[in-house]
């Protein structure tokens, strides 16, 4: 376990570090665990301090996994940092982890990595640049597992099923991601149109042979989020590949229930993390390194 108190900012701001608690008896047996985190925010907004970000790395470095939070470039029509600006602090960060295991506690075959709703687009997009899909990173270990929280994947969303469109009318509120806004979302991050973008900004799109080699997913979604339909897509392929994967619902949320600490869905989803990381023993290497 690290002997470091955090929380610390390092690599010249990129990342905040939250070495974990010495917890005896981790839940799941979550001691040497890591993530490595990227909040949410619709790929131009969102910070270090929010709720999606510090609260769910101090809950979870409390139950003993280390956290580092990456502050990664937000887009903008006037500022740019378009894609892969945003992919690329996200592998930095990864990086970053990889050499500093060691001081913050971490066994690098226990490292995950994870993200919330534009969050997860981007790990799961910096995971497929992993893997050598364009533009491609070589020779870096993959993670031991993606944590994915009500991830937008798609540029373009399919219509929801009667089940969801239902729970959507009855919760105005909820229904907040009409098509016409994830597509101006995905534009804004792309720094152009969503047509022929690279398969790393829009992972919903990936076939089942671009997932070989994916690592294992829990995918937390919302039960009255249209983003869901995202999600449940790029599940099915997963699946397809032959990929592990954990999806849950929690009930009775909408979307970004993690920066709501308030609600209990929150901490249930805290827990299910803390459990599902203390499985994660493998270190998964790119083609060309060490197996």
């Amino acid at each position: 376990m690290s002997q470091l108190s955090g929380p610390y900012d390092a690599a010249d701001g990129l990342v905040r570090a939250y070495p974990a608690a010495p917890v005896a008896d981790a839940p799941g047996g979550a001691n040497g665990a890591g993530l490595v985190w990227a909040h949410g925010g619709g790929f131009t907004a969102g910070d270090l301090d929010m709720p999606e970000a510090d609260w769910v790395a101090r809950s979870l470095a409390a139950r003993g996994v280390a956290v580092v939070s990456v502050d990664y470039r937000l887009a903008s029509a006037e500022h740019g940092n378009h894609y892969p600006a945003a992919s690329d602090d996200v592998l930095a960060a990864w990086s970053w982890t990889l050499e500093h295991a060691g001081e913050l506690g971490i066994d690098p075959a226990r490292l995950a990595i994870g993200g919330a709703s534009a969050g997860a687009n981007l790990v799961t997009g910096a995971v497929l640049r992993l893997l050598g899909h364009e533009p491609s990173v070589v020779g870096v270990p993959l993670p031991a597992g993606v944590f994915l929280a009500y991830p937008t994947l798609l540029a373009v969303q399919p219509a929801p099923d009667a089940a969801l469109r239902g729970l959507l009318d009855a919760n105005p509120v909820a229904d907040r991601f009409p098509r016409e806004r994830v597509r101006t979302m995905y534009e804004t991050y792309l720094g152009g149109p969503v047509d022929g973008a690279p398969l790393a900004a829009v992972p919903g799109g990936a076939a089942a042979s671009d997932l070989v080699g994916f690592p294992p997913v829990l995918m937390i979604n919302d039960e009255a989020d249209e983003l869901r339909v995202s999600g449940e897509v790029f599940a099915a392929t997963l699946r397809e590949a032959g990929v592990p994967i954990e999806l849950v619902v929690e009930p009775g949320t909408e979307h970004g229930h993690l920066n709501r600490p308030h609600e209990p869905a929150a901490t249930d989803s805290i827990e299910r993390v803390v459990r599902w990381i203390g499985t994660l023993t493998t270190l998964r290497t790119t083609e060309g390194m060490p197996s």
